[in-house]
């Protein structure tokens, strides 16, 4: 399980200072709890990496962050800045989010880059990598198309042993759909990713608050979990 605090104060409607508390909060909250990773914005890796190491828990909660969050949508060359600033700071863990418009609109080009060498990047480095397709966003035949085209271009970059360290990731938990759907994780979602994902792993994220959800999405195939 993944302790997870991604909002801006802006989007919690608090300030700086009342973020950095609750930020300080999810850290202390992962440490007791012994979960497995924090997961937090690119501004917060090394500070947390600091707490953690400094608490004695150096290689047992582990530090995660998010690469073109939320949209995905950033230019190619900043998102890898950012990954590389992020294992600079002792980041552990890297989410990417893919370009999942670039997806729909037939930019296949730009998802094949981004995803063979954001995962280079991490792999290389020895660190855990995740691509947000952003299920919400797509259909269940979208799902199905991208999760497998991100496991083909993983398994040709880094080879079906290195991608068992790379998983695909329902959601950012940000988008909004217009209709009704869960912006988050669903069984149905996990299930279907898990069907095309081949050598990868599939984290479930977004709207898993209770022990029954979690149940629900461990047992569509989820292995880890963003809460």
């Amino acid at each position: 399980i993944d302790s997870t605090y991604l909002k801006t104060p802006e989007q919690a409607g608090v300030n700086e200072f009342e973020t950095d508390r609750i930020v300080f909060d999810t850290i202390k909250d992962a440490i007791e709890h012994d979960m497995k990773l924090v997961m937090l914005r690119p501004e917060y890796v090394a500070g947390a990496r600091a707490l953690i190491d400094r608490q004695g828990y150096s290689g047992r909660v582990l530090v995660g962050t998010v690469i073109g969050f939320p949209h995905g949508n950033s230019e190619h060359g900043a998102k890898m800045d950012e990954a590389l600033e992020a294992i600079r700071n002792g980041v552990d863990e890297l989410d990417f989010v893919v370009d999942y418009n670039a997806f729909k609109s037939g930019n296949l080009d730009k998802v094949m880059k981004e995803v063979s060498e954001g995962t280079a990047i991490g792999i290389d480095e020895g660190k855990t990598v995740k691509w947000i397709i952003e299920s919400a966003a797509l259909s269940p035949e979208e799902i199905a198309e991208l999760t497998g085209l991100i496991s083909k271009i993983v398994v040709e970059t880094v080879g079906p042993e290195k991608a068992k360290n790379v998983f695909v990731k329902t959601s950012t938990g940000f988008y909004q759909p217009d209709d009704d759907r869960p912006i988050g994780a669903t069984p149905e979602t996990v299930s279907i990713m898990k069907s095309n994902a081949g050598p990868l792993q599939v984290k479930a994220s977004g709207g898993i608050y209770s022990k029954e959800d979690a149940e629900k999405m461990m047992d569509a195939g989820a292995t880890r979990l963003g809460t």
